[in-house]
């Protein structure tokens, strides 16, 4: 194995995992003394990871924060075009070769896609983080940690429905506020939550009338209205849609739900947007998990289950540091869906990662998908959260998905490609460069610099390139550079690196959300859709009724986060370009209050990907001789 910070590359560039595996990670405690962290600051999980603590941005609170930068992209091929690749490559060539202090700051990956067809998120070829099997594994734990919170809550929901079946008023307030060994009855803390819900000013629970016993102790949960579904973290088509209560002691209680995969809980962007542990409490209290019979909605602090959650959470919501093939920082942080979410590493350690490079130094950060869905949400949410506004956005193109967009054949993964795609077409790029000037269009709006990132493959020629630039630059981009990370590591991002920082520090307009907050549900809908080229939008009666009970229930004033596939500006993935003109259909409409946005569901979302013919695991293996894992990707 060679050293991280002597990365000799090679080529034809081989597997991700074995260039992971050649590779010596340094102590995670020597990553730590690059930002200065001492050892009270973080908790180390084995040689090269570490969790960072919370305290640590109490400690920096004088310090100004460093340069802010998210990557987004064109609208993807299912092949995915180097988001992650480039995220590491930039950080690799601002540390290695630029000498500027600089973290990289990831969203965790499931399991599921790991094992199933997409592989890995650790980057790629010469841009990784390492160790990469880890990363892409169980890491520190948070997704089994969300996992295990989800699924006490969806416990809590059907264990409260059944004792409330089986029992009077008197019966399940007796056993809520016991007596204590004096014979004396009291609330506790958690309780009180729930009677100031009420309107119930009272503090002993001997002077509630029979009606106020009731309104406290039974909340009546409508099982149609349960939005709380069980997650687990592995694809499971199986599990999508399934029935409980089938035990000789439930009869009377069946009822249909199912599984989500574990990123799809609303724990984890709760994870995502919280911003100090008495918000992330706050936050899992107010999940809604659905309405009593009433149409009034039902928490997880009203089955008196917030606190219980907020303990399993107390871990997770430490970042965890670990590092890049050429020996740069990352903290790898929360990995909510891109879909039904907002797809984004934390904002804890945004904060934790700006106050540690300090002026002058850089945060690199990622948003899912194209920039329609992943910019738009971390503009429109994230930074809402957070108080945070990035200088610059990077925009990942590649001539592969141009020709697509362009009017190539389609692209599919796991077939091989077209000779189109591996073979210079330069009127397929110039026709498919529509959808990249939108994306450029529409980020600029927000007030940021644009650079756009050719993601270089070997089959790309000078007059493809060109023409991809002179696109970008025309639709407003600050800088169009090419990129060879996954190639060449840091050393094939140094272009790049020089662009951002010169954007960065040019960066003087101010910054704009895409709607005001007290717009209506409606507005903020109509908005968005219109950032995607559409003429409006067209909703089901599904839809309208749930935003009129949204908005009757006083969430009205959350962000929208659309969930709409990724693979086009429209609601139908094989419309590929820059359409126009389009009708935006809403088929229904959900929320997450805990997390804090509601989500209009562009077409059919699944949540529970299932697996393929042919899924990753067949090339995973163990050598049990090193005990190395190999097959990775």
């Amino acid at each position: 194995m060679v050293n991280a910070l002597t990365l000799q590359v090679v080529s034809p560039v081989p597997t991700d995992i074995d260039i992971a595996n050649s590779i010596q990670p340094q102590h995670i405690s020597l990553i730590a003394n690059k930002l200065n962290l001492n050892p009270n600051h973080y908790d180390l999980y084995g040689k090269y990871k570490a969790k960072v603590l919370l305290p640590v941005i109490d400690d920096l609170k004088g310090v100004k924060d460093g340069y802010y930068v998210v990557v987004g992209g064109i609208t993807p091929t299912p092949l995915g075009e180097g988001k992650s690749t480039t995220t590491v490559g930039l950080c690799q060539a601002l540390g290695a070769f630029l000498d500027k202090k600089v973290v990289t700051t990831l969203r965790q990956p499931s399991q599921g896609p790991t094992f199933g067809i997409k592989g890995g998120a650790a980057g790629g070829g010469y841009s990784q983080v390492i160790p990469m099997d880890e990363f892409n594994l169980h890491l520190t734990g948070d997704i089994h940690a969300i996992t295990a919170a989800n699924n006490l809550l969806a416990a809590a929901i059907d264990a409260r429905m059944f004792h409330e079946s089986t029992q009077s008023d008197n019966a399940l307030f007796n056993r809520l506020c016991t007596r204590d060994k004096r014979g004396n009855r009291t609330f506790n803390q958690l309780m009180y939550k729930r009677l100031k819900k009420l309107g119930i000013n009272k503090v002993n629970p001997e002077e509630l009338t029979l009606d106020e016993v009731k309104r406290f102790a039974r909340l009546d949960i409508d099982p149609e209205s349960i939005t709380w579904r069980r997650v687990m973290d592995v694809n499971d088509r199986f599990l999508r849609k399934i029935t409980v209560g089938h035990g000789p002691d439930e009869i009377g209680l069946v009822r249909e739900t199912g599984f989500d995969i574990s990123v799809a809980s609303e724990i984890m962007a709760v994870l995502a947007l919280t911003n100090s542990l008495t918000d992330m409490r706050n936050r899992l209290g107010r999940m809604v998990v659905g309405n009593n019979r009433a149409g009034e909605p039902v928490t997880a602090d009203d089955l008196g289950v917030g606190g219980a959650l907020s303990v399993l959470m107390k871990d997770a919501i430490n970042p965890t540091l670990m590092q890049t093939l050429e020996g740069t920082p990352v903290f790898v942080h929360a990995g909510p869906f891109a879909n039904i979410a907002h797809g984004s590493s934390s904002i804890v350690a945004d904060k934790i990662a700006l106050k540690l490079v300090g002026p002058g130094g850089f945060v690199v950060t990622e948003a899912g998908f194209g920039c329609d869905i992943g910019i738009e949400k971390f503009m429109n949410i994230k930074c809402r959260y957070s108080g945070l506004r990035p200088q610059c956005v990077i925009i990942v193109a590649t001539v592969r998905a141009l020709k697509m967009h362009g009017g190539g054949p389609a692209v599919t993964a796991g077939k091989p490609l077209d000779s189109v795609y591996v073979s210079e077409n330069v009127g397929l790029v110039e026709a498919g460069c529509a959808n990249l000037a939108r994306h450029v269009r529409s980020t600029k709006g927000y007030g940021v610099n644009v650079v756009v990132a050719i993601n270089r493959f070997s089959t790309d020629t000078n007059a493809e390139i060109g023409a991809v630039r002179l696109a970008a630059l025309t639709a407003g981009a600050y800088d169009a550079v090419v990129c060879t990370h996954h190639a060449h590591g840091g050393k094939g991002a140094i272009d790049l690196g020089i662009a951002v920082q010169k954007a960065c520090e040019s960066a003087t307009e101010p910054f704009n959300f895409l709607y005001p907050l007290d717009a209506s549900i409606e507005d903020k809908i109509d908005a968005i859709a219109r950032s995607y080229g559409a003429s409006g939008v067209e909703y089901s009666k599904q839809a309208e009724k749930q935003i009129k009970m949204y908005s009757r229930q006083g969430f009205s004033d959350l962000p929208v986060c659309m969930a709409k596939t990724q693979y086009s500006f429209t609601d139908n993935p094989a419309v590929k370009g820059a359409p126009s003109g389009f009708v935006l259909p809403i088929r229904d409409v959900r929320a997450s209050i805990g997390a804090g946005f509601i989500y209009p569901l562009v077409g059919t979302m699944s949540t529970m990907p299932g697996l393929p013919t042919r899924p990753c695991f067949y090339d995973i293996d163990l050598d049990t001789a090193t005990g190395m894992v190999k097959g990775l990707s």
